[in-house]
């Protein structure tokens, strides 16, 4: 099992929040502020997004996330818990009941698993989400998401990856709203 921790930065409801469940279980190691971490960090201060290329350095050092609001970034002292390497997420869909279908609105549950899958650490990613009675729906919704952006080799090439999946669903949406409007004027 690779190390996973979260700086906590108490801006949910402790009783609901994924990282503190996680935490409570030993599953995940709450670091202090100023306290570094040199394996991945989930964090909206990312520059590059994660890729299948951190799998070196998710296998010797782990990932972590900040565990904040996203309202609230004005609050978080990001100068105290850099990292070497830093990232944020690609595209992908939340799964947990409060913002269910909602793009980039996952849980810090789901930004580490999304973390380990792309990386390759399916395993503890599914060790992780067991936990919790939604985790299942995760893989479900973004499965096929993560095995492309799994098939890219760099940061650069997950991002094409997310532009062309973005594309791809646009045009689909679009071809269903031409196909619904199509069968309401045969209708009349």
């Amino acid at each position: 099992m690779v190390p996973v921790a979260m700086w906590d930065f108490d801006h949910c409801d402790p009783r609901k929040c994924s990282g503190k469940k996680l935490a409570r279980m030993n599953l995940m190691e709450e670091l202090r502020v100023g306290q570094r971490f040199q394996g991945i960090v989930m964090s909206p201060k990312g520059k590059d997004v994660v890729s299948p290329a951190d799998k070196d350095i998710v296998a010797t050092a782990g990932v972590a996330v900040v565990e904040c609001s996203w309202a609230r970034l004005d609050e978080i002292p990001f100068n105290k818990i850099r990292s070497p390497h830093e990232r944020i997420l690609p595209y992908l869909v939340a799964a947990n009941p409060v913002n269910y279908g909602k793009p980039y609105k996952l849980t810090c549950a789901e930004a580490i698993a999304a973390a380990l899958y792309i990386t390759g650490f399916d395993a503890q990613a599914e060790v992780l989400l067991s936990k919790f009675s939604w985790g299942h729906s995760f893989w479900e919704v973004n499965g096929p998401i993560i095995e492309r952006y799994r098939t890219c080799t760099t940061p650069e090439s997950v991002l094409a990856m997310q532009e062309v999946m973005i594309r791809e669903m646009e045009q689909e949406q679009s071809e269903r709203r031409a196909s619904l409007f199509s069968l309401t004027l045969v209708g009349e």
